[in-house]
């Protein structure tokens, strides 16, 4: 499953969101922002620098990440027709391994940021789905669309799809378990999901 570049593009645009400018900010936007300025405000605080602190730091990144996806419906999606045919405890087996294979990856590159800035170009709201479009602005001043699919659940706008440059984050990886599970089985795409997650 070749995800690591489409993925590192989306994290390091979630990364950069407290250096963008909002325009027009509305409920789904605002609950973005507060999130990633938390990340950010994590990996700047000078008393969680270095190897001792390295794993502190992981687990308040994570649990920052944790406030704004939605694990489950992104798991769900993912795997798409196939979902219904997994039992109780196949799903919840999944959604963990989806769940550490993206924070593995988000871990690596948060600390990656080298300056870009972002701009919040609106938020679009449908019931109990919302969308968040930001450009990114590279240092070669080249501008990278992206948009981000919530759904509000109680009060909570979370995360369940993105899209880079108009390629969707999930239908990308469902293409890839369908493939896997088409040719394979349930078992081989746990096996390869517990490959990529192992340090």
């Amino acid at each position: 499953m070749n995800t690591r570049r489409f993925c590192s593009r989306w994290v390091f645009c979630l990364v950069i969101f407290g250096f963008a400018t909002l325009a027009m900010a509305g409920e789904p936007m605002q609950q973005v922002k507060q999130t990633t300025d938390k990340i950010l405000g994590i990996v700047s605080d000078p008393t969680l620098k270095g190897s001792a602190k390295s794993e502190e730091r992981k687990r308040r990144i994570s649990s920052a990440v944790d406030e704004r996806f939605d694990w489950e419906e992104m798991a769900r999606r993912s795997l798409g027709r196939h979902w219904a045919q997994r039992t109780p405890d196949e799903k919840r087996e999944f959604i963990q391994l989806f769940r550490d294979l993206l924070e593995r990856t988000y871990l690596e590159k948060v600390q990656g940021y080298s300056g870009e800035k972002v701009n919040y170009e609106g938020d679009t709201v449908d019931g109990d789905y919302g969308v968040v479009k930001v450009k990114i602005l590279t240092s070669s001043a080249r501008e990278i669309p992206v948009e981000y699919h919530l759904i509000k659940k109680g009060t909570n706008w979370l995360v369940y799809d993105f899209s880079i440059e108009g390629i969707s984050w999930i239908n990308n990886y469902r293409s890839q378990f369908n493939s896997i599970l088409t040719k394979s089985s349930f078992k081989e795409l746990v096996q390869r999901l517990k490959a990529k997650a192992t340090p």
